[in-house]
């Protein structure tokens, strides 16, 4: 073989293992090359240059990205954490974490502090260490109430963030989403419910992870919805939901009669809140993480590298 065919079967082999995440067994099967042979290639790929392999921290961020986004979307922050090889429950704690110590770091420290909840959430606050701040007060800015066997940690997720502050905690005593518009608004128009309200819109920073579109969702297994439902609501052109709300990829409410039978913030505090940061991670997640970025939802984002560079190449295809 020439030099050009040489460095074409090292690039594909490489291709295959690093990319494609296959084996040396199923390269060799498919080249006819013996699992020897293909684990020499990959070596000789090495040498060559082909593949360049990088030791990442865990807590390595990736600064030209984090300027990037701010620069492409108006964002007040952003926070962007390697991904490389790691599967999505791993890079959903890894993100979690990073959401975790950026808290921690915000200066002025958040003295009211509205909290959606969901399995990010709960990572974050897992990760989260006595004295991260002093005396916040952690306001619930949705319903978590579960509606199946199974309860949600929404109440218990934001009672550590509290707890872990030396804070005080208003919870919201009322399930996300209830069967009957009539029902949200008497639930509303008690002062146990209003009042939380109220708080959770005078909160200075809000946090909240948006959910995805997949039968995964917290809402399903909480019981607010069916597979079925969500699916309908994809069809609608719904992304995913922030704090228990749907929306399509231009961040606007995809289902109102829904809508209007949830029960927790309106979606414009967080456009207008001072500090309302979204910690998202993984590929499920894409569609949902631009229409909050780009929609001013979140002016701070906590991300993976995947995510961060599939909004850049959005926003990209756009100015085009």
């Amino acid at each position: 073989m020439t030099n050009i065919e040489d460095e074409a079967l090292l690039y594909q082999v490489a291709s295959l293992y690093y990319e494609q995440n296959r084996t040396q067994e199923q390269i060799g099967e498919e080249l006819h090359f013996t699992r020897w042979k293909v684990g020499r290639l990959l070596a000789e790929a090495r040498d060559a240059g082909i593949v360049r392999i990088e030791v990442v921290h865990p807590k390595a961020r990736m600064r030209s990205l984090e300027e990037r986004l701010r620069d492409a979307f108006g964002l007040r922050d952003a926070v962007v954490v390697a991904a490389d090889r790691v599967d999505d429950e791993r890079l959903r704690a890894r993100v979690a974490e990073a959401g975790a110590d950026y808290l921690t770091r915000l200066n002025p420290t958040p003295r009211q502090l509205g909290v959606s909840w969901g399995r990010t959430l709960d990572l974050l606050a897992a990760r989260l260490l006595p004295g991260w701040a002093t005396g916040v007060h952690v306001v619930q800015i949705n319903g978590g109430l579960s509606r199946s066997r199974t309860p949600t940690s929404a109440q218990d997720m934001a009672g550590r963030i509290a707890h872990l502050a030396q804070g005080t905690l208003s919870v919201l005593p009322v399930p996300s989403i209830v069967e009957q518009e009539t029902t949200r608004r008497l639930l509303e128009q008690d002062s146990a419910v209003s009042d939380v309200l109220d708080q959770a819109a005078a909160a200075d920073t809000v946090l909240f992870s948006p959910g995805g579109i997949g039968a995964d969702s917290v809402l399903v297994s909480s019981g607010y919805l069916t597979a079925d439902d969500l699916a309908s609501l994809a069809a609608a052109g719904a992304v995913g939901d922030v704090a228990g709300r749907f929306i399509d990829a231009r961040g606007a409410i995809v289902d109102q009669p829904l809508d209007d039978r949830t029960l927790g913030l309106p979606l414009e505090h967080l456009r207008n809140s001072a500090v309302s940061v979204a910690v998202v991670s993984g590929t499920a997640k894409h569609a949902v993480c631009a229409a909050v970025v780009s929609s001013g939802l979140c002016n701070t984002l906590v991300t993976d590298q995947h995510t961060a560079a599939h909004l850049l190449a959005m926003h990209q295809r756009e100015e085009l």
